[in-house]
């Protein structure tokens, strides 16, 4: 056997093992988490509040806290993103100025979000006047989601040819009428993707909504965008870490993690779909 194929054999094995291991440790803590959780769900858990310090009751309100805050995520990051990647990739001119937007929003991607949560502080909470809220909180994890559902959506516009954009101008159509027929339908798929990714990601994360409106305990369901509430991250960083009775709470802890799991694989689940159905609709229109 040539040394090439020596070493490109070595590699790939390498690759394979470094794969098998990451996975290997991944399903150990899943199945660490559903073994010591599913005890704990039921349909109390699911649908009461937490009582007698968190060491009874349910997770109602974090629950319903969690989607209010994606929910509003959401709504700020999506159509901002897309909008700004057809922007940059479709309309605007490719000069120096565009390539150091670029550059930002790549770095941005990068910031730990402890800084978009002390940024969200300054800006939501005390200049625009939101209080430490489910608004405050939700545009803070949008402002966190946005570079990512950017640089999604833009890559995703890169891979539909260039030849679909000179067909629908050279019968005549405008611009937009070129970008909305012959380029979103084929890359709607990517730009989903990106953008519910980076939701995920955005509700499992406990700093920014620890700064801007997430509580410690509030047994009550929020009434208004303007109210605190109670989050699935931050409901189980108090559990593990702060509660005065960790060792009691622990299973509840357990539970916690598990819902959120789910919560995060649901979302993963409808990116999937998503791309999916409408991948098969492009395929049918070809």
């Amino acid at each position: 056997m040539k040394p090439r194929a020596i070493t490109e054999k070595i590699g790939f094995t390498s690759l394979i093992v470094a794969s098998l291991v990451v996975v290997l440790i991944l399903f150990g803590i899943l199945a660490n988490i559903f073994y010591n959780g599913a005890s704990v769900l039921s349909l109390e858990f699911l649908t009461q509040p937490p009582r007698n310090g968190m060491t009874a009751g349910g997770i109602l309100p974090a629950i319903v806290g969690t989607f209010l805050v994606s929910l509003i995520t959401i709504v700020f990051a999506v159509p901002l993103g897309m909008f700004s990647a057809i922007y940059l990739n479709e309309y605007a001119h490719q000069g120096k100025l565009v390539r150091l937007i670029r550059l930002s929003i790549r770095n941005l991607s990068g910031v730990p979000s402890v800084v978009y949560g002390l940024f969200g502080v300054a800006l939501f909470v005390r200049l625009f006047h939101f209080g430490a809220s489910i608004l405050s909180s939700g545009m803070t994890l949008g402002l966190l989601t946005l570079p990512w559902t950017i640089t999604a959506s833009e890559e995703a516009l890169k891979t539909v040819p260039k030849s679909f954009r000179d067909g629908a101008l050279a019968l005549g159509a405008t611009k937009w009428q070129a970008i909305r027929t012959n380029v979103l339908p084929y890359a709607i798929p990517g730009m989903l993707t990106g953008a519910i990714l980076g939701l995920a990601r955005a509700a499992g994360e406990t700093a920014p909504i620890l700064f801007t409106g997430a509580a410690f305990s509030i047994p009550s369901l929020p009434q208004s965008l303007f109210d605190q509430f109670m989050a699935l991250p931050y409901h189980l960083y108090i559990l593990a870490t702060q509660h005065q009775d960790i060792q009691k709470v622990r299973p509840i802890a357990y539970g916690t993690a598990l819902v959120l799991i789910a919560l995060i694989l649901c979302l993963n689940v409808v990116a999937i779909a998503i791309r999916y159905r409408y991948r098969k609709k492009a395929r049918m229109a070809q």
